[in-house]
């Protein structure tokens, strides 16, 4: 490449170095507004919050930036608040695997035995309540399961009861059953796109070499809708451990779940104890993302929906 004459002096051509570092930033500059929203939107307020969990408050609610593992030895030693997690982690298991057994059992009939057409109408009635608002659905469930509600009334009606009873709401067993019932959806929709594309005569020619419905489904279907199966758990557990509203309305003071546990302190003010909580959550669900990861891949997602 010929240099240049500038104001009688010549310019060296561009090196080769200098080529390849222009072309690379060039094409990482369609990243550079995903690394801001990251950077502005989850990394910096995630270093705040890591760094207020390890101050602590004074008798007027001020923040002193006092460097201290107070706030995570009084979670860890209180029985309410370990009770509390343990409790969010064992009715997120539950939900998911309940939502992924209802969800499953409709995304194989929908995907096996009803048209494509007919298959993407019933996904639609599916979805159609979700359309409403969030808050609106929860209050309508928890006018189905009060003491006044429809079911109440359904079993009085029927004499299964003798008066109207709260076993269905203000506790764990509600918040249960309205959690099953906003996720599922999001399971059914991912396991659906997954049996899409799976070829079900692989199962009938699994049983014609010898292996029973349950082997052919365990060694034949399992393992190629396993993507579909790790991001439904995803899309239902891990926005279980933020779930605020749901426990607060349906569960009551007995269905309170670890995000209310970290509504509550910030209420209070107490803001490095609701950042030490908050940073624990986050970790968490990035060491569930990373242990996912493992099974997961991202061309896995792309190819099998």
């Amino acid at each position: 490449m010929a240099s240049e004459i500038v104001g009688g002096a010549a310019l060296a051509p561009p090196t080769a170095i200098g080529v390849r570092r222009g072309a690379r930033l060039r094409q990482l500059a369609p990243f550079l507004p995903a690394a801001v929203i990251i950077v502005g939107l989850f990394l910096v307020p995630l270093a705040l919050m890591f760094a207020f969990s390890f101050w602590s408050t004074d008798e007027n609610l001020d923040v002193i930036p006092v460097w201290t593992l107070e706030n995570y030895q009084n979670f860890f030693t209180n029985p309410t608040y370990v009770r509390t997690l343990f409790k969010t982690m064992v009715i997120g298991t539950g939900v998911t695997i309940v939502c992924l057994a209802v969800a499953f059992a409709v995304a194989y009939f929908l995907a096996r035995y009803v048209s494509r057409q007919w298959a993407r109408i019933a996904l639609l009635v599916i979805i159609v309540p979700f359309w409403t608002s969030y808050l609106l659905r929860v209050y309508s469930w928890q006018a189905i399961l009060g003491e006044r509600g429809a079911l109440n009334q359904v079993l009085v009606g029927l004499g299964i009861i003798d008066e109207p009873s709260l076993l269905f709401v203000y506790n764990d067993f509600g918040t249960f059953i309205v959690l099953v019932y906003l996720y599922i959806p999001f399971a059914a929709l991912v396991l659906y796109a997954s049996l899409e594309r799976f070829d079900f005569t692989q199962l009938t020619a699994a049983q014609d070499l010898g292996a029973s419905p349950i082997r052919a489904f365990r060694h034949v279907l399992l393992p190629q809708i396993r993507p579909g199966l790790i991001t439904a758990c995803i899309f239902v557990f891990i926005p279980i451990l933020g779930e605020f509203l749901t426990p607060s309305m349906v569960g009551g003071a007995q269905g309170l779940l670890i995000a209310n546990l970290l509504a509550n302190f910030f209420k209070n003010a107490l803001i490095p104890e609701g950042a030490a909580v908050g940073f624990l959550i986050a970790a968490f669900v990035t060491v569930l993302l990373i242990v996912f990861r493992r099974y997961l891949r991202i061309e896995d997602v792309v190819v099998r929906g």
